[in-house]
């Protein structure tokens, strides 16, 4: 620890129990002996710990005990495990009685369903005891059981309570021993790749009947064939509601309580999810937006294995701003290899940019003849050893400029289009769980956010269907978020692929337009609510976007104005042809815009009343480039790898606009501040 600090220039550290040699036994007093030492080192040594909650990963299993292959927690709660839902299906015959035994497990829904009409009826009450009895009507009826089962020997999730039993057996744990050090030297929790791909994909729990019907006013058994057929009409909102729901509970239920009981006991909370990268998130973290809704610390996970986490930077960075929160976090490194300096540069680099503002490497090994997930990044490595302690200083001046509560500043919104995942969404489908079961062949807005920001140099903000419905208010010529904090102003609402969305989402996009604004839809337009009544409002709305007497039609599209000076375009191929073409048509003016030269990744944030830009070129060239920053400011030039300011840093100030020319040579960064 004292060479950490000293030689590599880390500020803290975090445990993690791992690998089947480990000792002392985990949870036992012998382990807590010995945390507790390396407590009172780290106090010593101004360090700061943060407590990581599992025995290897993922969070909730409390680590294996007896060699058995399960974990405390199923030993001590075999009742408040990871529950699957499983579908019992019976062909039953028109005009005859059909009795059955009731399938093990609780059942969730009994349903029949006509399937050439898609008529669905609710047998719940023909159940009597264990066994089921019914006179089939004239039909062709499909009769389905909806059962929830154990599934797999980790904490429920989806309830409150099992996730409140969890913090029992761990964290309470630490806390009766070092609370103490809370706060000062034990600064913050950790948890570590909770998911919704277990069970198959299938992950439900015995409570979901009563808490929807607590939160909605009726019950959803009608609703549950949809989890696996088309059912018609109300196949949208069925799966909108069960899968909306799940996804509230997946918040609500173990990352709420996880959070909750930290900042009770004056620390901070972060995590993340595993397989962050999976376009459609249904299957895997619910929404991969809305389960950090009540974290403080939003997380992702950068790790090798050729997943490209670093297109989904931008939308835990948005969560952290939807619900008005400042810090987002990153582990990163882990199992890339001994990857060079310029790649380990390059990624923090583009992390920054994007929002992430706690780097938190996967870095040390306390044998370095086990390494497991290379890279080691200490000075116990050849490879590393003399650039260890000159990255994190850098790292720590990136820190200084963007860890405090700035407000992220940008002009253009992106719909998070959680509602046409969920509409498309459904169990047992073609993929493994662990790629989320279901590919949305439409869902293009990872490749609008990477074309927009990468390759553009447009910053945005993905918008939550909820959070725009619920806080954020058409202003004029537009969209206002109005948070304590990350409030901000959009003038440009982009609608990525949306088959399904939210009634009050399009309406407010067309109040936009009405006043001015302007609205970007790309690849599928809206075509149907996320309740069935709302479907012709949808078309109503749709039609007046694009009325055909006023409607053009090019190449990339359709598009129209109003006499306000609104603006709307479909991109119907957004490649970064058909994005500049919307850009160009509505007049997009950016709070940073590049008047020549390459574009630059960078994030533009307001820092107690002050401006400060972050520019960055993580790639193998050399970027000179003309940068115009709306509003007129002195600024000066701070290099984050030296220490370096140069004040007055020289900038022409036109009407409107700072005019700065920036040269960056291959994985370096800057930033401009206000003076």
């Amino acid at each position: 620890m004292v060479n950490f600090r000293d030689k590599d220039g880390y500020g803290g550290l975090s445990i993690l129990p791992f690998g089947e040699n480990f000792k002392p036994e985990y949870l036992t007093d012998d382990y807590f002996e010995v945390y507790g030492a390396a407590l009172k080192k780290a106090k010593e040594l101004g360090l700061t710990m943060w407590m990581y909650d599992e025995y290897g990963f993922p969070s909730g299993g409390m680590g294996l005990t007896n060699g058995d292959g399960r974990g405390r927690f199923k030993e001590q709660y075999p009742d408040e495990t990871i529950k699957r839902l499983d579908k019992v299906e019976f062909e039953v015959v028109a005009h005859k009685t059909f009795r059955c035994t009731v399938p093990d497990g609780k059942v969730m829904a009994v349903v029949a369903m006509d399937t050439l009409t898609g008529k669905r009826i609710d047998l719940g009450r023909n159940i009597l005891a264990s066994d089921f009895t019914w006179n089939v009507p004239n039909g062709s009826w499909k009769l389905m059981f909806f059962m929830c089962r154990d599934a797999v020997d980790i904490v429920d999730y989806l309830d409150d309570e099992a996730s409140h039993r969890f913090v029992e057996m761990t964290h309470e744990q630490y806390r009766k021993r070092f609370e103490g050090y809370f706060g000062s030297t034990l600064i913050g929790t950790f948890f570590d790749e909770p998911t919704l791909y277990h069970a198959d994909g299938r992950c439900w729990t015995l409570k979901f009947n009563e808490k929807f019907i607590k939160r909605y006013g009726f019950s959803p058994a009608l609703y549950y064939p949809a989890l696996w057929y088309n059912i018609g009409e109300e196949t949208e909102e069925a799966r909108n509601y069960l899968f909306g729901f799940r996804a509230d509970l997946y918040a609500e239920g173990f990352t709420k309580v996880m959070n909750d009981w930290s900042l009770q006991h004056g620390l901070h909370a972060t995590g993340h999810q595993d397989n962050e990268e999976v376009i459609n998130p249904v299957g895997t973290s619910a929404d991969l937006m809305k389960c950090f809704k009540y974290l403080e610390i939003p997380g992702i996970d950068k790790i090798g294995g050729d997943r490209p986490a670093e297109l989904f930077y931008k939308i835990i960075s948005s969560a952290a701003y939807n619900w008005d929160r400042s810090l987002v976090m990153s582990e990163t490194y882990g199992a890339m290899g001994d990857i060079e300096w310029d790649e380990i540069y390059s990624i923090a680099m583009d992390q920054y940019a994007k929002g992430i503002n706690i780097l938190i490497p996967h870095a040390v090994w306390y044998d370095t003849s086990m390494v497991v997930f290379k890279p080691e990044l200490s000075y116990r490595s050849p490879k590393y050893s003399s650039g260890t302690k000159e990255f994190n200083d850098y790292l720590t001046r990136l820190n200084v400029l963007l860890q405090n509560d700035g407000r992220f500043v940008a002009n253009v919104a992106v719909l998070y289009p959680i509602n046409a995942m969920q509409s498309g969404h459904y169990f047992e489908g073609p993929l493994p769980a662990y790629e989320g079961g279901v590919k949305l062949d439409d869902a293009d807005y990872v490749d609008v956010s990477h074309l927009l920001f990468d390759k553009m140099g447009v910053d945005f903000l993905f918008l939550h269907p909820e959070v725009l419905n619920e806080n954020c208010v058409v202003n004029g010529n537009a969209i206002d978020l109005k948070n304590k904090v990350q409030y901000g102003s959009y003038s440009t609402l982009i609608f990525p692929s949306c088959s399904t969305v939210e009634l009050g989402n399009l309406r407010k996009a067309k109040q936009l337009y009405e006043n001015g604004g302007k609205v970007i839809f790309t690849t599928k337009l809206p075509q149907k609510g996320t309740e069935a009544k709302d479907n012709k409002k949808v078309a109503d709305v749709m039609a007046d976007f694009f009325p055909a007497k006023e409607m053009k039609h090019t190449p990339y599209g359709m598009q129209a104005e109003n006499k306000n000076g609104g603006k709307v375009v479909f991109v119907e191929t957004p490649d970064e042809a058909g994005l500049q073409h919307a850009l160009s048509f509505i007049g997009y003016n950016g709070d940073v815009m590049f008047a020549s030269g390459q574009k630059v990744r960078h994030i533009h944030k307001e820092v107690n009343g002050k401006n400060v830009w972050f520019f960055a070129n993580p790639e193998y060239n050399y970027v000179n480039t003309t940068v115009e920053l709306k509003g007129n400011y002195k600024v000066g030039a701070w290099d984050p790898h030296t220490g370096n300011i140069q004040p007055a840093y020289p900038a022409k100030r036109e009407e409107g606009k700072t005019v700065v020319s920036l040269s960056l040579s291959p994985y370096k960064s800057l930033f401009l501040v206000e003076e």
